[in-house]
């Protein structure tokens, strides 16, 4: 299948992302939506053991990861998952069902990168929760409704930002990690039944840490060379985010006292503040990667609508038009950008981000049955071609901690 046959017809979308593009993009809002929003969620539950959630939550992602690797290059749509599982299962319903959850997922995912923005703007300046939230509603529409040119651009120089941020912390606290190892081994020594149910339920929300290599694919109808780019791009983000929380985890719990993080609005600027620097800088510089976050989910929930949309599957045909100026799906994205805003206002971070890593967890699960349906059928040339225990090993994964967090609720 060529390029120009791998945007559908009518799509009105453009051919604008790169290999650097698409990986900026893809790591600005994994670490947006994972370091600097749940962390704090994650050391509550885990302590000096956060990085070992953290782990446990990327061996859940990896093998996801790379089964969307290789799905998202055999099928490059808009719809992503929709498309996979209806091809997959022969089953347009399922395909729906699918788009439709993945859909709340990412836009109840905006709603807690926001929420975590708000808490991030509250630790430097008194500003009320209400327009801090609507401020930032405003800008993150202008800039989805500009075109994706514009947000890649954007999301390339506010990575570069946030990365840098990251990498300073660990310098200033590379005491901590350098402890870290022996504070794990402590715990892990002291460590009861209640401690490791702590541990899974760290996992679990960590989880949401790395649903935006699962964003990326919905922008695959807007990559230059999908069936190379894509792939590679989705890998390099995995990389340079799992090393970031694993380290940044490690430094800050193994630094001083983990309770005051866990309790901090913004807990990696206090993690900076414990150590003598200030806390000003870093809390601006991190509010430029969680907008990020708060952004990629604003433009892939408005992608899928556009799908949903475009192929009749329960929503209107009006959110399927796509503006001929910006070559942006206007008003899906406006219809996202009212429910994020109000999702934000009246729900707290910690149930929104529960509610969006089970709700992704289902979309990796099928997604995961889907790529092994696929390669029992046929393999292509052209698309990467994973071990066929890969997808096998993600939907174990991903349905076991599905399983689990059930069972806690009960």
């Amino acid at each position: 299948m060529s390029e120009t046959t791998d945007q559908r017809p009518g799509s009105g979308l453009e051919r604008s992302m790169g290999f650097w593009g698409l990986t900026f993009y893809g790591s600005g809002t994994i670490l947006g939506a994972g370091i600097f929003v749940v962390i704090g969620e994650v050391i509550a539950e885990a302590g000096r053991l956060s990085p070992v959630a953290y782990a446990v939550a990327g061996l859940v992602a990896i093998f996801t990861a790379l089964s969307y690797a290789e799905i998202a290059a055999r099928i490059p749509t808009a719809g992503g998952p929709i498309d996979y599982v209806q091809k997959a299962f022969h089953s347009r319903r399922a395909g729906s069902a699918t788009g439709w959850v993945l859909t709340v997922a990412n836009i109840v995912s905006g709603a807690t990168i926001t929420t975590g923005f708000v808490s991030y703007v509250n630790s430097f300046a008194e500003v009320p929760d209400w327009m801090a939230t609507t401020g930032l509603i405003v800008l993150l529409g202008v800039v989805a409704i500009a075109g994706m040119k514009h947000t890649a651009w954007f999301m390339t120089v506010t990575t570069i930002i946030g990365v840098a941020t990251l990498l300073l912390i660990l310098w200033i606290a590379r005491d901590g990690l350098l402890s870290s190892p022996s504070a794990i081994a402590s715990a892990a020594t002291d460590m009861e039944t209640g401690a490791i149910s702590g541990v899974f339920a760290a996992a679990f929300l960590a989880i949401y840490s790395f649903i935006g290599f699962g964003d990326m694919t919905q922008t695959a109808e807007e990559v230059r060379d999908v069936r190379r780019t894509l792939p590679a791009a989705m890998i390099a983000s995995l990389v340079v985010v799992f090393f970031f929380y694993i380290g940044i985890s490690a430094a800050v719990t193994g630094s001083g006292d983990v309770e005051e993080i866990a309790t901090a609005e913004a807990p990696l600027v206090a993690a900076v503040e414990r150590q003598g620097w200030p806390g000003l800088p870093f809390a601006i510089a991190s509010l430029f990667v969680i907008v990020n976050g708060g952004l990629t989910q604003i433009v892939a929930a408005s992608r899928l609508l556009l799908d949903l949309g475009r192929d009749g599957r329960g929503a209107p045909g009006l959110l399927a038009r796509v503006n001929r100026t910006t070559a942006t799906p206007i008003p899906a994205t406006l219809l996202t950008l009212g429910i994020v805003l109000a999702l934000a206002l009246f729900f707290p971070l910690k149930n929104l981000a529960a509610a969006t890593s089970l709700s992704i967890l289902v979309v990796f699960f099928l997604v995961n049955l889907a790529l092994w349906r696929l390669k029992r059928e046929s393999q292509p040339e052209g698309v990467p071609d994973m071990w066929k225990a890969v997808p096998l090993l993600g939907a174990a994964f991903c349905a076991g901690a599905i399983g689990w967090q059930i069972v806690s609720w009960l």
